[in-house]
């Protein structure tokens, strides 16, 4: 199992259409096959960072998702564009 987070930071006044592209892209991905949490967060008391929480079956998995249609519009063709930073944290489970 692959998990990993990813925190974008955005301009301030941006937060309801990062809302939006995070909603369309949460609800698309949670669909794919492979895929077991996608969940995209606002961290509390900072309005334009964004924590989103990722886990799938395996790199396959992953890749498909990277590759889909809902990625390449609302993340690659979205909110990658409107990010200022962006950091990547890979996990591994405990238990």
């Amino acid at each position: 199992m692959l998990s990993f987070t990813v925190r974008l930071t955005f301009e301030e006044g941006t937060r309801e259409a990062i809302a939006e592209s995070l909603r369309q892209l949460t609800q698309a991905s949670r669909q794919e096959p492979g895929s077991i949490n996608y969940i995209a967060h606002f961290v509390e008391g900072e309005t334009a960072t964004v924590l989103i929480y990722e886990q799938y079956v395996d790199e396959a998995a992953l890749e498909h998702h990277r590759n889909s249609p809902h990625f390449q519009r609302y993340a690659a063709g979205g909110l990658y564009k409107l990010k200022h930073k962006r950091l990547m944290e890979h996990l591994h489970a405990i238990a």
